[in-house]
């Protein structure tokens, strides 16, 4: 049984250190198919976000909740010690390619050059400061053709992003159909059970966890410490 919803949790700390516009933070990129949610469990900050209404600075503090739907960009601005507990829908698909930088027009051509950019063939923190820096100069690009009223290059940028995740539709279909879809009708069927006064599933309910990952990973936005949200263990025995 997954995770509440099909949804997957992780532990972000922004990433440090100045960008090549001098801010701090992580890399700009977007969703195609997922809503993320961030919920800040300390330090301060900002979310930096483009959509087709524009720009927009969101402030960030501990106790914040904030959440955004595919096709707005994104970039958590790290302000001191910002720390996420970051919320993604469709569990699965984020981690299969659902997000993309925002990498310079050249680079988002076909999948070949996006890959050489995007994948990091030695992780650590210059090879993210090189990968963040080259989507934030895209995103640079993009906020200043928004912020003088032509949203044309958002709109090439939305395309090509959807162009770099066609070929994952099959397999992404099969992640959902197993997590978020499964779900769905299980709760369909649930309802059915309690309409008929049929209490057979609660005899089922137990107790699942998934514990964190022992090292933190090196994500767009900062270090990560997922949770296998997908593959639950079960405490303990029965009490």
């Amino acid at each position: 049984m997954t995770f509440p919803g099909g949804t997957s949790l992780s532990r972000l700390t922004v990433y440090t250190g100045s960008c090549a516009d001098g801010l701090s933070g992580g890399t700009p990129h977007l969703h195609t198919a997922s809503t993320e949610a961030y919920v800040v469990t300390g330090g301060t900050g900002a979310l930096h976000t483009l959509d087709t209404s524009g720009f927009r600075e969101t402030p960030l503090k501990t106790g914040d909740t904030v959440w955004f739907t595919p096709g707005v960009i994104h970039r958590a601005v790290n302000h001191g010690d910002l720390q996420v507990l970051v919320i993604m829908s469709n569990a699965g698909l984020p981690e299969a390619g659902d997000a993309v930088m925002t990498f310079p027009p050249e680079i988002l051509e076909s999948v070949e050059s996006y890959k050489k950019a995007a994948v990091l063939q030695d992780p650590g923190e210059d090879a993210v400061a090189r990968r963040r820096d080259l989507a934030v100069e895209g995103f640079a690009t993009l906020t200043k053709a928004a912020r003088d009223g032509d949203f044309a290059p958002l709109e090439a940028f939305y395309a090509a992003a959807v162009q770099l995740v066609r070929a994952n539709v099959p397999a992404w279909r099969e992640i959902w159909q197993t997590t978020v879809a499964a779900q769905t009708t299980r709760t369909a069927e649930i309802l059915k059970a309690l309409d008929s006064g049929d209490p057979a599933h609660l005899r089922d309910g137990g107790v699942l966890s998934a514990p964190q990952s022992d090292t933190a990973g090196w994500g767009m936005c900062g270090r990560l410490r997922t949770h296998d949200t997908r593959n639950p263990e079960q405490p303990g025995g029965p009490l």
